[in-house]
């Protein structure tokens, strides 16, 4: 596949790029493109503290949609996404959905990384009544607008359940922690999951020996690993986005420091796995490059082009993590509500999604109950030599595959 070319254009950028078969796999034919391209707008971090991850569902997207033009393009019509750079500022999410809307006059809509972004955008999303499909809300609470539809399986209260899938994995171990320290960005999922996991600690009858947080963009972590290292927690509880988890390790190592075991909760999936201190950290996810995700609808094949894509872009971490499939999971979702529908509606769209199940690389993505969120699928990571691996709940580990003790 060839690389996609970004260029300026009306004064931001627009991404021709690719994807791959429909949302229930490879169509039995190719319907002919015809008409004005179908235009579908967004943002992600191409610059500032979220780019790392920013170019990750870049990458993804871009396979989407290349593929899709490949095969004829969404109800005969070519895809053309009208990518945009938020620069990690969710301010200038919300300004740039609104051009998009009425100066870019795209035709659909796809969500921004991150939580502050998302929000953002989707309050634009909302005052135009346009359908909102993304890929990596922390809080689903923070969004009740019914046209917003998640593709992580998250579920409809995180906040409890990401610590309780944590501290079930690590409790399966021969010695179970039994002090825990929470350091997280004020980042406002984040945060808000730090919480949680305090008072899910405390109902567990884990002591929290340390409590922190910092402004999301700090890059300095030496304070807090001191703080981190007198504290000598037997679990490190970190509320790491993006790039924080490798500044906080380079801290820790610096002071000859490392925690007995350690969760970052959305690291910068290819700089942290290769950190020469990260081996056996542990980090939430839905989806890895190895069985039996590879199963799930389209995921051979999109792992395949991502790597591809990653690779040729220089990425340190090229295999698929659940960052890329959470975007391209959005994309095949989008897909499904077009022609679910039969027509580029957006409340059509909503409404189809709403009563109908998606097949994604993700799996079965169902939008019932509270903040059209489904249930909860959510798994625990780890790095194994410099690689991620999944390694709870146990049916989600490939073959051989162990949760690695301290």
């Amino acid at each position: 596949m060839t690389e996609s070319v970004l260029h300026k254009h009306r004064r931001g950028f627009v991404l021709g790029a690719g994807g791959l078969m429909l949302a229930a796999g490879w169509p039995a034919f190719a319907q002919p493109a015809a008409g004005a391209p179908l235009r579908v707008g967004g943002t992600l971090p191409l610059t500032g503290p979220l780019a790392s991850v920013g170019m990750i569902h870049k990458i993804a997207g871009d396979v989407f949609v290349d593929a899709i033009n490949k095969r004829g393009g969404l109800l005969g019509r070519k895809l053309e996404w009208v990518l945009l750079d938020d620069q990690s500022q969710p301010a200038n999410a919300r300004t740039l959905y609104e051009r998009l809307i009425t100066a870019e006059k795209v035709d659909l809509l796809m969500g921004p990384y991150g939580t502050s972004a998302i929000i953002a955008a989707m309050g634009v999303a909302q005052r135009f009544n346009k359908l909102f499909i993304q890929s990596s809300l922390g809080d689903p609470s923070l969004a009740p607008y019914e046209m917003q539809f998640p593709a992580l399986p998250l579920g409809p209260d995180p906040r409890m359940a990401d610590t309780e899938i944590v501290l079930a994995a690590y409790a399966s171990l021969p010695s179970p922690p039994k002090t825990i320290a929470f350091i997280t960005s004020k980042f406002p999922s984040a945060l808000d999951l730090a919480k949680g996991g305090q008072e899910v600690a405390g109902k567990q009858g884990l002591k929290t020996v340390l409590s922190l947080e910092y402004e999301f963009g700090t890059r300095e972590f030496g304070g807090i690993a001191a703080r981190i290292k007198d504290a000598n927690p037997d679990l490190l509880w970190s509320g790491a986005i993006g790039m924080e988890a490798v500044q906080l390790l380079d801290a820790m190592k610096r002071l000859d420091y490392l925690p007995k075991r350690h969760f970052y909760l959305f690291p910068a999936p290819g700089p942290t796995a290769a950190h020469p201190n990260a081996n056996g950290l542990t980090s939430l996810t839905w989806f890895e490059d190895h069985e039996p995700f590879r199963h799930n609808t389209g995921a051979a094949e999109f792992i395949e082009a991502y790597t591809q894509r990653a690779t040729a872009a220089g990425l340190s971490y090229t295999r698929a993590d659940y960052q890329a499939a959470a975007e391209f999971a959005a994309w095949q979702m989008l897909e499904a509500a077009a022609i679910g529908a039969g027509r580029i509606d957006d409340k059509a769209m909503g409404a189809w999604l709403k009563a109908n199940l998606v097949k994604t690389v993700l799996g079965s993505r169902s939008f019932e109950g509270k903040f059209n969120s489904g249930l909860a699928d959510t798994k625990l990571k780890q790095v194994q030599d410099g690689k991620w691996v999944t390694v709870w709940p146990t049916k989600f580990r490939p073959r051989s595959g162990a949760f690695i003790a301290p």
